[in-house]
């Protein structure tokens, strides 16, 4: 059995790769590159900066680097967002990913919020 962290690091790599897989079906259109460029970034950015959280050497790094997740989950529901509104992807196919982009911001930002009510207490 696997610890919470590596689920983690192994959830937030899969969708990555989800990620990753929407970008290669965008079309090569100026407005889909330009907003799926973005959505590569940061949807590949949460699972990089989540196993950087990891390697934290203190509660306060670990936080400063939850924070930065938190950022990248949270913007990876607004390039989704953008490409079903502008009609570039049909919003049903991102309902999964937009569900699992949504649960992991939230995760993260449960978590960011209980290690900082921790420590402050």
């Amino acid at each position: 059995m696997s610890s919470q962290p590596e689920q983690l690091r192994d959830r937030t790599k899969a969708f990555a790769v989800r990620i990753v897989g929407v970008f290669r079906t965008l079309p090569n259109r100026t407005d889909a590159q330009v907003l799926g460029k973005q959505l590569l970034r940061c949807g590949t950015a949460v699972a990089a900066n989540y196993r950087a959280a990891c390697r934290a050497r203190s509660r306060a790094e670990w936080v400063a680097k939850i924070g930065i997740v938190v950022e990248e989950a949270d913007e990876n529901v607004f390039w989704l967002e953008m490409l079903g509104d502008c009609g570039i992807v049909p919003l049903n196919k991102l309902g999964a990913l937009m569900k699992e982009a949504h649960e992991l911001s939230a995760m993260f930002t449960a978590s960011q919020r209980t290690a900082r009510t921790s420590r402050n207490a």
